[in-house]
């Protein structure tokens, strides 16, 4: 029999990446907040490799500090190795990523919950979902009815889960924790129209069977550096990673069980993700590929489980142990826990705005993979945008958009409600057409104003902020303004690094503008620099060094900024805006973009649209 519950301001399901950063993100708004999980055991899990960070993910982390999100603390906190990626590529696409302790992440996460004022953790599964006059009503298996105001869900792959290894599938969410299935038949009855998605983890093994001795290192980097702007902890290397790779006999194995395999005999319905593919997935779609890598990367400090990313499988138990022997120092491994893959409920995230509310269902909100997305960077830069959102929607104020200009966070988000997905979303750099502007060196100066003013930010990181942007600039002037005379000690550097001596004194500004020359190559020559982190220093010179491409980025951005600034009103009638194609009438009624910038970008609305919509809403709306 169900009974009255508490009531609260903001309820968030699931306490996965998305609904960790949303519950705090509402509680720390000042939001009586609950956040219910189906096992508290699992909060802040990292169901498939245990690392954050990561190409264009690294970006994401950086931007959730800056705002005031936890994500980046947290990773800190646990961090067994830290690498930055692509330092041999240009400074746009740098990216961090981390092995974490998996166990220490989450329990780092969980006990942030608990101490949050404003927020209970409840353990709890959410079977229905209501409307009501005021809001929303949710009810758990044991029968308490909770009112709330506004509703997130950030169900990661919880909702409808099922499990497949081999022919055997079964109803379960990640880890075999249960899954949650009555909540998908109350939001159908609700109207929302649910799909289906899949994704898979890799198998883990025990370290004492690999043999290490012929396989690759990976070792962390010498200076890393925090993720979190309040980190003072030093970030230490704990661990070595490890490659091994598939074979010949790698791909037989796969190749002579394939009929076995769910994903190819046809009993999975789910789109997998496009950018990390199953290893059998692999083998058919690269067949001339001769090898692939698989990353041997420990899960934890105080445990003997090694993850093999690069090689998440459905294919039976006993063909996974096969194939997994046939690389080089697995010649006797033993699984711990076998791959799997898991196929999920989700939504269009065309249905919501850009704010993550439903357009059809106000208060409403949803987060993370429930939004089509993958990755846990991704779900938690969602989760803290909803938990702002929401909140602010329960104190009346207009919600916080983000821009494709101004973070990755804006340029997910903006993909997902304009775009839509066909499988599960992966934040990439090269989906922003700003990432020399956007990089995760410069998040702070980008999104800490913003943290601040909303009210999630602490004065003291915003503090911190401003004294490190002032110090930046204050060093990119001291470039511009020192000249560094010549000497023979200058041009030995110059010729050292194959660029050309000079004769006359140079400034310093235009020795770092030359691309084999960097602060760190200066250092004897450079008297006058000041004692000042090597952080701001490495932001100071990209600065200098891509200054003109950063202009002319600039100039496209505030174009984009010019045609946000056109909102469109919500009870605009397509159909009264006389020269719009039809194609475009149509997709913009179902669209309903916010400005012209985001209407712009939605695909079947062209240029001339685009210079006919701001005709017709100058005419008629006098903006």
């Amino acid at each position: 029999m169900n009974y009255k519950a508490e009531e609260y301001d903001v309820a968030v399901i699931g306490a996965g990446h998305a609904g960790i950063e949303a519950a705090l993100a509402s509680a720390r708004l000042g939001c009586k907040t609950v956040i219910f999980t189906i096992n508290m055991d699992s909060v802040g899990n990292l169901p498939c490799n245990p690392a954050i960070g990561g190409t264009a993910k690294g970006h994401l982390v950086f931007e959730i500090d800056a705002l005031g999100g936890e994500m980046g603390k947290a990773a800190d906190v646990s961090t067994i190795q830290s690498r930055m990626l692509n330092r041999g590529k240009g400074p746009a696409v740098h990216s961090m990523r981390v092995q974490v302790d998996r166990k220490m992440y989450s329990e780092y996460m969980k006990h942030t919950l608990e101490k949050q004022e404003n927020l209970l953790l409840r353990q709890a599964e959410i079977v229905a979902i209501e409307r009501t006059n005021n809001g929303w009503t949710l009810t758990t298996r044991l029968g308490a009815q909770h009112d709330v105001s506004c509703v997130i869900i950030a169900t990661g792959t919880y909702l409808g889960g099922r499990v497949f290894v081999g022919d055997v599938n079964y109803e379960s969410g990640p880890d075999g924790m249960f899954a949650a299935t009555q909540l998908s038949q109350s939001m159908k009855e609700l109207g929302l129209k649910l799909r289906r998605f899949k994704t898979g983890t890799p198998a883990r093994v025990l370290k004492s069977s690999i043999d290490f001795s012929g396989l690759d290192e990976q070792c962390g980097d010498e200076d890393p550096i925090p993720f979190s702007s309040a980190t003072e902890n030093e970030i230490e290397n704990k661990v070595k990673c490890y490659i091994s790779w598939t074979n010949d006999n790698t791909k037989k194995v796969i190749k002579d069980n394939l009929h076995r395999s769910p994903l190819y005999g046809g009993m999975i319905e789910g789109v997998g993700p496009r950018y990390c593919p199953s290893i059998e997935d692999k083998i058919v779609r690269f067949p001339d590929k001769p090898r692939h890598q698989c990353f041997i990367e420990p899960c934890g400090i105080n445990t003997d489980e090694m993850y093999l990313q690069g090689i998440s499988s459905s294919l039976p138990e006993d063909v996974q142990i096969s194939l997994y022997r046939t690389m080089d120092g697995m010649e006797n491994v033993k699984i711990m826990r076998s791959a799997y893959a898991i196929e999920y409920d989700c939504i269009d995230p065309t249905e919501m705005y850009p704010s993550l509310e439903f357009k059809e269902f106000e208060g409403l909100f949803g987060a993370g993979q429930f939004n089509g997305s993958s990755g846990y960077e991704e779900a938690a830069a969602q989760g803290l945008v909803a938990g702002i959102n929401a909140a602010r929607k329960v104190k009346k104020l207009e919600p916080i958009i983000f821009s494709r200009s101004n973070s990755y966070i804006g340029t997910l988000i903006d993909d997902l409600v304009t775009k839509g997905v066909m499988d599960p979303y992966r934040m990439m750099t090269s989906r922003s057409e700003y990432r020399l502007v956007l990089r995760q060196d410069n998040a702070q100066e980008r999104l800490s104003e913003i943290g601040y003013e909303i009210g999630l930010l602490s004065k003291e990181s915003y503090e911190i902020f401003k004294r490190n942007i002032a110090l930046k600039y204050e060093e990119i002037e001291r470039a511009k303004k020192t000249t560094i005379s010549p000497s023979e000690k200058l041009n030995e550097i110059l010729v050292s690094r194959e660029t050309t001596p000079v004769e006359t004194g140079v400034r310093l500004a235009d020795l770092l503008k030359r691309p084999q020359i960097n602060y760190k190559s200066l250092e004897e020559v450079d008297i006058t620099r000041p004692d000042i982190p090597q952080q701001i220093l490495e932001q100071a010179e990209v600065e200098i060094k891509y200054e003109g491409y950063i202009k002319r980025q600039m100039d496209q951005i505030n174009e984009l900024k010019r045609l946000e600034r056109k909102i469109i009103p919500k009870d605009i009638d397509y159909d009264d805006v006389k020269g719009l194609r039809l194609e475009a009438t149509e997709k913009l009624k179902k669209f309903r973009p916010i400005n012209v910038g985001q209407a712009s970008r939605i695909s079947g609305v062209s240029p001339a649209d685009v210079s006919v919509l701001m005709i017709y809403l100058k005419a008629k709306f006098h903006c």
